[in-house]
């Protein structure tokens, strides 16, 4: 029922906890109505009993002789017997603790705890009992003399009087109880229903508010009334949206500070940077020709390859920034994809370390730029991270919208805790070495590529190992993008 409940939202717990409590109060009303009424008609009873026993026997003790006999009693109880009319008790007398003496009716044995008490009692008693599974009820009453008005009482009168008609009353009474907490709790359904509304109708706006604040209007409000909860809640809620809105808006103002940085030093850089690569051009050329020094083209062999890793890193934030400012546009083309991959194994001269499975006459409308850093980029970090002796595969897979480029190797994988974050900016492989060969951009460029076709750039881990690096483009672009240049030169 729990379960059930959840499953249902938060308005049928409400409305199932109001049912509940209308059913308890009803049933416990009618359970108190019920005792009541059991109460009242029996105790009626018991006094109509006592009343007219109380009169008939002062209408008849004074002809009782001071001494009476077995017969006087036997009379006096017979007397008293038709004195019932309709009532129909049954009467039994004893004198002075002797046995009971009764008019000679089939009468049922009065209970003992009553006699017992009654042999000394100085008021009425009475006491209900079963007998024949029926209700019963016996009373005592008393008959003293006036030479002992404090002592015990000479003659005790007991009835004995059916309790069906009541015990029918009784149960008419506890029907017409059941019978109105069923309409009750019904009737409480249409009730609870609105409470619910009502009072969950702030809760749906908190929930709309907060969907809206997730999709990332960070604007939203929820209108607040009263001072209940629900209304310390609301209040609550735009204090943290608020908070929320400005906090973002500080964390983009920051971002767009640190990227206009990246940027505008990425671009003062790349002029000294140029002449930087020209000059250890020139000395590389004069250390190959072995007009330099070993030292000294030692020395210059590290300035030379650290200006290049910083060129390259210029270049990579300048093609981010470009992308963040979303200047980057596609120069679409019609191209052969095998050949766009050999050319890309045979620039960097890696054919002979990558084997590639490629469908021949393969065309597709992509740039070919764009497309060449990205497999660069993906080639590359398999031959780089991939462990040594690492084979590098290329698989083209080509549908009839879409072509899924595959870029696999037998290395270690890519460690489970960097699976997720491995196409952010600036992550490596070894979080531990703290200069590597690459600039952490690489892939983050290439899966920006890929998103600007419309496509997407996916890594995973083969079951035997090694990484699976799935690049997945539009095979045909029908219509360039917004801001992009469309080539029309056909190859």
């Amino acid at each position: 029922m729990i379960r059930l409940a959840r499953a249902r939202g938060l308005r049928a717990q409400l409305v199932l906890v109001f049912l509940l409590v209308s059913t308890v109060s009803a049933l416990t009303a009618a359970a108190i109505t019920y005792r009541q009424g059991h109460a009242a008609i029996v105790e009626r009873a018991q006094a109509d009993v006592l009343q007219e026993l109380r009169a008939h026997l002062t209408s008849r003790t004074p002809d009782l002789p001071a001494d009476p006999a077995e017969a006087d009693l036997r009379k006096l109880a017979r007397q008293l017997d038709l004195a019932a009319g309709t009532r129909g008790w049954h009467t039994a007398l004893s004198y002075r603790g002797g046995p009971l003496i009764a008019a000679g009716k089939q009468a049922p044995p009065l209970p003992a705890q009553l006699r017992d008490q009654a042999a000394s009692a100085r008021t009425a008693l009475a006491q209900r009992f079963h007998h024949a599974q029926a209700p019963w009820l016996a009373v005592s009453l008393p008959v003293t003399a006036a030479a002992r008005p404090h002592g015990s009482p000479p003659l005790v009168v007991y009835a004995s009087l059916s309790l069906a008609s009541q015990q029918q009353d009784v149960d008419s009474l506890a029907a017409a109880a059941r019978a109105g907490a069923l309409p009750v709790a019904l009737a409480s359904i249409v009730p609870a229903l609105l409470a619910a509304r009502r009072l969950l109708r702030p809760v749906r706006r908190l929930r709309t508010a907060a969907e809206q604040m997730a999709a990332g209007s960070l604007d939203t409000r929820v209108s607040v009334t009263g001072d209940d909860e629900l209304a310390d809640l609301g209040r609550t809620f735009n204090t943290m949206a608020a908070t929320l809105q400005a906090d973002a808006a500080t964390l983009r103002d920051m971002e767009a500070r640190a990227r206009r940085f990246a940027a505008d030093v990425s671009h003062e850089l790349r002029t000294p940077l140029a002449a930087m690569s020209a000059v250890t051009g020139v000395l590389d050329a004069d250390a190959a020709s072995g007009r330099l020094a070993p030292l000294t083209a030692e020395a210059l062999q590290l300035v030379s390859d650290e200006t290049r890793k910083l060129t390259r890193l210029v270049e990579d934030l300048i093609e981010v920034s470009r992308f963040d400012a979303g200047a980057a546009v596609l120069n679409l083309d019609e191209v052969d994809l095998g050949e766009l991959i050999a050319k890309t194994l045979d620039l960097r001269h890696w054919h002979d370390r990558v084997r590639t499975d490629t469908p021949p006459g393969l065309r597709a409308r992509l740039d070919p730029r764009r497309v060449d850093v990205i497999l660069a980029n993906l080639v590359g970090n398999a031959l780089r991270h991939g462990g040594p002796a690492v084979s590098v595969r290329i698989q083209v897979r080509a549908g009839a919208d879409r072509i899924a480029v595959t870029v696999s190797d037998d290395g270690p994988g890519i460690p489970a805790d960097l699976l997720p974050h491995v196409f952010d900016r600036f992550t490596k492989g070894d979080a531990a070495r703290t200069r590597t060969e690459g600039s952490g951009l690489g892939l983050a460029i290439a899966a920006e590529n890929a998103r600007l076709h419309g496509g997407t750039l996916t890594a995973a881990n083969a079951p035997g190992g090694g990484a699976i690096l799935t690049l997945t483009l539009p095979r045909h672009q029908a219509v360039a993008q917004a801001g992009s240049e469309s080539s029309s030169k056909t190859k």
